[in-house]
């Protein structure tokens, strides 16, 4: 009997270290960080404002996006996966397995209506749900929705693979709007204080985009186009700086709300992604594996990071 007790004793630890040990390290609600999303070894590298990494997740599924839903909670998902994963980023649990179905392309959060979008390039539609993962509408869209913005209660789609931006309701999710706009498009940007919006992209076959294209907000009708080559697709502003990577000559360009090239920089390796954090702009290098964090017009640091950085995730405390 006695042994019978140690063996079921044994067996309900065993349970609850499994259990406890199932989820990924915390992160400090407090710690303000930068996070790389890496997809070619699917992992998430966090690192603080003087470029330290604070934490690694790595992943066991093939992740190909991420964002930061509130301040501490994480949405993973994946074109080739079936559920997106919620996690808490103060304690690493999985809070909810959200059932997308294949073919998710992009996700993206509206604090204002505390909502989570979710486009599919399968059924081409657009989803929205609570921040919890519970789930509310959905919407048909054009070829392969992707890129998307939130404005004054508008959220605004592109459909890459398609010659049409959709502008929806994030309340009631009707279709506003459509404007015409390149195949190929990514990347968005609303200008501080501006109508306008601005759309980057790739271009189609050999005839790579060189130019971010601007369009009056209120109307959809396009007023102009800035010369950024080559395949500007990476934006990121804070108040009147905009920055603007182009992957396809390794450029960051930095602008300002009237289009205005005030410098740029060549760096990193095919890059994808820039971001705005505490003093410093922070690139991703997708084929260099790495992170730059340029202060003052200059690399300031250069750090190393999992193979494949595509994303940045910024929470500032």
């Amino acid at each position: 009997m006695k042994r019978t007790h140690f063996i079921l004793f044994s067996l309900f630890v065993f349970i609850l270290t499994g259990c406890s040990d199932d989820r990924f390290e915390r992160i400090d609600p407090h710690q303000s960080f930068v996070a790389s999303v890496n997809i070619i070894e699917p992992s998430i590298t966090f690192f603080d404002q003087s470029a330290n990494e604070i934490a690694l997740w790595p992943l066991e599924k093939a992740y190909t996006g991420a964002i930061l839903v509130g301040k501490d909670a994480i949405l993973l998902y994946g074109h080739q996966l079936k559920d997106a994963d919620l996690y808490e980023l103060s304690t690493g649990k999985l809070l909810k397995e959200i059932s997308t179905g294949l073919g998710v392309t992009n996700a993206y959060f509206d604090a204002q209506t505390e909502k989570i979008f979710i486009t599919n390039s399968k059924t081409n539609e657009l989803t929205s749900y609570t921040m919890k993962g519970e789930l509310q509408h959905t919407v048909k869209l054009h070829n392969y929705p992707m890129s998307m913005l939130v404005s004054d209660g508008k959220l605004y789609v592109i459909n890459y693979k398609d010659t049409i931006l959709s502008v929806i309701s994030t309340e009631t999710m009707a279709i506003l709007d459509e404007w015409v706009i390149p195949k190929s498009s990514h990347g968005l940007v609303i200008p501080t204080g501006r109508d306008e919006l601005w759309v980057g992209g790739h271009g189609e076959g050999n005839s790579p985009n060189k130019t971010v294209d601007i369009y009056a907000q209120s109307t959809g009708e396009k007023i102009k186009e800035i010369l950024m080559p080559l395949m500007p697709v990476g934006f990121s502003q804070r108040d009147d700086e905009i920055a603007v990577v182009s992957h396809g000559e390794n450029i960051l360009y930095v602008v300002n709300t009237d289009g205005i090239i005030e410098w740029q920089l060549e760096i990193g390796a095919n890059p994808f992604a820039v971001a705005h954090f505490k003093d410093s702009l922070v690139v991703a290098g997708y084929d260099d594996h790495s992170i730059y964090f340029i202060n003052n017009r200059r690399i300031q640091k250069k750090v190393h990071t999992e193979k494949g950085p595509f994303h940045l995730l910024v929470r500032e405390g």
